[in-house]
């Protein structure tokens, strides 16, 4: 069986957004395993409007072009790795915006979820995972925090390194784990939908 492919989703799209340094991270752990095929999928690439259609894609089919884009685009996956922040004890807005813009191409798919905030994003991949019930995904157990003091040790802009192996010691065993869960999920659901 060929590796399950999964799509590692940069959450936020600002500027200034720290999220870049831990997707290469996280991409470059799963491709160092070889039990996965991964692909950066930045929601920059998608500008949609906030979601505007008539009725979810599970009802009728979407209208607006990018829209359509990024459901071919998220059609293609078997997994999802989420690099989210936490803003005010959620996910960033764009991020709920394009999970919004899908419904059947996140079903019965496994997901995962790497996050960062003085809490380590706790919140957030909370929230998250209760949105992707609604999709039909399977979020995993395990997921990467990566909290206050930690951050600060790797966020360029208050001083810090900018790499994440400077912090791999609190959040190795847990990225380990994620992958882990991920792949069996990954591997369980696209065996399940293939059986239809």
């Amino acid at each position: 069986m060929s590796n399950p492919k999964i799509a590692i989703i940069v959450g936020t799209t600002r500027p200034t957004r720290f999220a870049d340094i831990p997707t290469q991270w996280i991409e470059a752990q799963a491709r160092a395993r070889g039990d996965m095929d991964v692909e950066i999928v930045d929601l920059r690439d998608y500008p949609m409007p906030f979601f505007d259609e008539v009725a979810s894609n599970a009802w009728m089919p979407s209208v607006n072009e990018v829209a359509q884009r990024w459901q071919k685009k998220i059609a293609e996956f078997d997994g999802y790795i989420f690099v989210t922040a936490e803003y005010n004890r959620s996910i960033p807005g764009v991020l709920k915006n394009a999970l919004d813009q899908a419904y059947v191409e996140w079903n019965r798919k496994a997901m995962g979820v790497i996050a960062y905030g003085s809490m380590g994003g706790a919140r957030a991949t909370e929230h998250l995972r209760l949105i992707a019930v609604e999709l039909q995904m399977a979020p995993v157990r395990s997921a990467v925090h990566i909290g206050g003091s930690e951050f600060m040790k790797v966020h360029p802009g208050f001083g810090g390194s900018g790499n994440l192996d400077d912090i791999e010691a609190a959040i190795g065993n847990s990225t380990k784990a994620m992958l882990d869960d991920l792949v069996w999920w990954a591997n369980a659901t696209r065996t399940a939908r293939a059986a239809g």
